[in-house]
């Protein structure tokens, strides 16, 4: 199991890792299989082609095989998105505003700002809200994508395990400057934290309408 900033980011690295590996076997067994048949079935060695008759069981196992592989990815796949759905009873809760290029952020008792902050260990819901055209909150470091869609609330849920800064980008072309639209994520320990929300500015002006 791959570590990372974050348990979705694990996951995802894992369930890669599989993919590919996956991948790559059936690739040289099919490869192996297919260079094996051009030397044992070549012209040379049978001038005369012959009648090749079905075989049952393998044609199951080459059916079965890549099923339950296709399977396996897409439980593993549906548990780990499961995990930025399920909004835990505690959460913190956050509105991110995107616009025309720049995200902000709002906490519960109204604070804002240009940077969004977290605590270290605590599952936080973001209520993600466009104020103009369709843009996606991508934060690379945590392999978490959302789309951030005009006149629609969308959400994730972000559970940070690791200290640290990390680039939030928008994935989705919303006009000329769509390359600048970065913020960032900052972990801070959960008692940093509170000290920092509760240092409420005096001119905070909450999300208009949201």
């Amino acid at each position: 199991m791959f570590t990372g900033p974050s348990t979705y980011a694990s996951e995802v690295d894992s369930i890669m890792l599989f993919i590919v590996a996956s991948s790559v076997a059936l690739l040289l067994i099919i490869t192996v299989v297919m260079i094996y048949f051009v030397f044992r079935y070549n012209k040379k060695r049978n001038p005369v082609a012959e009648n090749i008759e079905g075989n049952t069981p393998l044609e199951i196992l080459w059916i079965a095989i890549p099923t339950v592989l296709v399977m396996f990815m897409f439980y593993y796949g549906y548990v780990a998105f499961a995990d930025i759905r399920a909004v835990p009873a505690n959460s913190l809760k956050v509105k991110v505003l995107a616009r025309m290029w720049s995200y902000s952020y709002e906490y519960e008792n109204g604070k804002q700002s240009d940077t969004l902050f977290l605590p270290n260990g605590r599952a936080t819901k973001l209520d993600l809200i466009s104020a103009d055209v369709n843009h996606g909150f991508f934060v690379p470091a945590f392999r978490i994508k959302e789309d951030v869609i005009a006149g629609k609330i969308n959400y994730l849920v972000l559970n940070p395990k690791e200290l640290g800064s990390f680039d939030i980008a928008c994935s989705e072309y919303c006009g000329l400057n769509h390359s600048l639209m970065y913020s960032k994520l900052v972990v801070i320990p959960d008692a940093d934290f509170k000290k920092w929300l509760s240092d409420m500015p005096k001119d905070t002006i909450k999300i208009a309408g949201k």
